[in-house]
């Protein structure tokens, strides 16, 4: 796994620290273990997922499905940066 650099020299984690881990939980078929180490991890996937569709198929509403997407992820994962670091 690729070492956090905010975490390395600010002692911090940062907006994506869990990620790397999560992605191999569900490789490792561990879902609600995934969840638990970065709860965006499922909304990314659905927005990179979208995203990528939508480049080779145009479809109605895209960019709007992605812009809902992209703050709907925004908003996880402040409030799972916020949580984690306040409590």
């Amino acid at each position: 796994m690729l070492p956090c650099l905010t975490k390395q020299y600010f002692g911090f984690d940062c907006f994506g620290c869990g990620i790397q881990r999560a992605l191999a939980l569900i490789m490792r078929g561990e879902l609600v273990a995934a969840f638990k180490m970065y709860p965006a991890i499922y909304t990314l996937l659905l927005f990179f997922g979208v995203v990528f569709i939508s480049i080779f198929y145009k479809f109605n509403n895209s960019q709007r499905l992605i812009r809902i997407l992209a703050i709907i992820n925004i908003l996880i994962i402040i409030i799972n940066f916020s949580i984690k670091h306040l409590l």
